[in-house]
């Protein structure tokens, strides 16, 4: 049965007609005619019959008339909950705090508050306050019932004292030092032991008091004036997240390490392990301990500020050697190349790339230049200026070129140096260290996960558990890009972030009756629900009915 229009004369008529089979050929009946098509559109009685009827049928809703104030439409996104509520499964996130969340009685739950949060660090970041308000236009089950209060007690049960405090360090073992422990016997079932790891470091700022691991320090953010602390995330070779350690804003990079090579021994079944740092984590307590303790390292090393590097490592004769990984021939043009060094039996590998080289050069050379024209013309405003006062000799009414300066900076150019106690080939210390740019390249795409501000907590389990949810959105973010990789796939968190988010669902409402309908599935979204192994929900279906 269907509806057509007949034309008589100058009119146009709205019929009903049946199909109907007779003598094995297709006959119309026609039920009834309407009327004229211009005087039921006039009307609007077009409109009137065909929502009277859709009011019989099961999968049809249908919204025609502008004039009907009872339709309400919601649009919620739908593609962030969808995706790593099925990593959040997965990896085992949910059946570890299930199990420790066990004979507790909270009064709602706890998982669910921890994955909003988890979310929130994921596509927006910032205080558990904004959270609260954020998720109400996504689609997250279970959080509905959720309240701002909910959240605080969720971040202090990660961060709340456990019994057994073997090898604390700077701050007490926590409930989120369980999660990870546990986490990482996952991983190494499925993906072998740990052998080598990577360290780094950021600063957070607190816009309240920040309980007593808020201190003044050193401050990344060029806020001296605002309490902070540290974050340290361990690595393994691959980028994955190991675990996250917390100290006051006031303790130096360089101290950190190796309280953390302690509790990483005692907390993780381990056996061999190398540590691969960059120059902000070297200094001679560390490298002392390092050695006495017997533990393999490659660390970076301050070429400018080191004076054994700088007088007696960089000035070493000797010939370089290509690098090449494994098994693999290179066709770069300006392949790394490296040479060792020994001082005192001291081990140094002098690492160089010649196109970096020559980027360094050119870069240097465009500046000399400008300053050339500068002191001819217009000397006096160069004086204030940071970036070329390193090579300009100042002396009182005199501005002139620093040749010693320049000629020294050369040295430097495409150049680092790595110290090292272990017995790899010269070759494999400088591949293991370019593992830990690509490691560094991870942590730097994922900072804006850990810029949790602003924290207002004042509480430290409230403030560890709060950063904790930051450590557990990286885990999601690494499982992705796993799946994303063993798919072929190599896309930036930005897209991803922002095609996941356009996926949504609008919600019709109409007389009780709803009608969900799901956006297009655009840029790198369909690619990444393939990946991950989530179905990509139908486009039109049927809501619940509204009691």
């Amino acid at each position: 049965m269907f509806a057509r229009v007949k034309k008589v004369g100058p009119y146009e008529y709205l019929q009903i007609v049946e199909n109907r089979r007779e003598d094995k050929k297709s006959r119309q009946r026609v039920i009834a005619t309407v009327g004229r098509v211009d005087e039921l559109r006039a009307k609007g009685q077009i409109e009137t019959l065909t929502r009277s009827l859709s009011r019989f049928s099961e999968r049809v809703l249908l919204l025609l008339s502008e004039r009907n104030e009872n339709i309400h439409a919601e649009a919620k996104k739908i593609g962030p909950a969808l995706i790593f509520e099925r990593l959040w499964k997965e990896v085992g996130i949910d059946g570890i705090l299930h199990r420790l969340l066990a004979g507790r009685k909270f009064g709602f739950e706890v998982e669910r508050a921890v994955f909003l949060t988890v979310m929130h660090r994921l596509f927006t970041s910032g205080s558990d306050r904004s959270c609260d308000r954020w998720h109400r236009d996504y689609v997250i089950r279970g959080v509905d019932d959720l309240s701002l209060h909910h959240l605080y007690r969720a971040m202090a049960f990660l961060g709340e004292e456990v019994e057994d405090q073997t090898g604390c360090t700077f701050s007490p073992r926590c409930t989120k030092d369980i999660v990870e422990e546990e986490l990482f016997h996952r991983r190494q079932d499925l993906f072998g032991a740990l052998d080598i790891v990577f360290f780094d470091t950021t600063s957070l700022y607190f816009e309240g008091q920040g309980g007593t691991i808020g201190e003044l320090g050193h401050s990344k953010d060029n806020r001296p004036d605002l309490a902070q602390m540290i974050v340290g995330v361990v690595l393994d070779r691959e980028g994955n997240p190991v675990c996250s350690e917390m100290w006051p804003g006031a303790t130096a990079d360089v101290t950190t390490l190796i309280p953390v090579i302690g509790r990483i021994r005692n907390r993780f079944p381990i056996g061999q392990l190398c540590v691969v740092a960059d120059r902000g984590m070297i200094s001679g307590d560390t490298v002392a301990y390092l050695e006495k303790e017997k533990v393999p390292y490659i660390l970076g090393g301050r070429m400018r500020k080191a004076r054994e590097i700088r007088h007696d490592v960089l000035s070493r004769a000797g010939r370089y050697r290509e690098v090449n990984p494994e098994g693999l021939s290179s066709k770069d043009p300006s392949p790394l190349k490296v040479k060792e060094v020994l001082v005192d039996n001291r081990r140094y590998i002098v690492c160089l790339n010649e196109r970096q080289a020559r980027k360094a050069a050119a870069d240097r050379q465009s500046i000399i230049d400008a300053l050339t024209e500068k002191i001819r013309s217009n000397p006096k405003s160069l004086v204030g200026n940071k970036g070329y006062r390193k090579y300009l000799s100042i002396d009182r009414d005199t501005v002139s070129l620093n040749e010693q300066k320049i000629e020294e900076e050369m040295r430097f150019d495409g150049k680092w140096v790595l110290k090292t106690n272990t017995g790899f080939t010269a070759e494999q210390v400088a591949l293991k260290y370019k593992e830990l740019w690509q490691v560094e390249q991870v942590f730097r795409d994922m900072k804006s996960v850990l810029d949790t501000r602003p924290i207002f907590h004042q509480r430290d389990e409230t403030i560890k558990g709060h950063v904790f949810s930051s450590f557990l959105a990286l885990v999601l973010i690494k499982e992705l890009y796993r799946r994303l990789e063993k798919a072929g796939h190599d896309f930036e968190w930005a897209d991803i972030k922002q095609d996941l988010s356009a996926l949504q669902e609008i919600t019709i409402e109409d007389n009780g009756r709803k009608l969900a309908v799901r956006s297009e599935c655009a840029g790198v979204c369909g690619k990444v629900f393939q990946a991950v192994g989530v179905a990509i929900p139908v486009t039109v279906r049927e809501a619940p009915r509204c009691l």
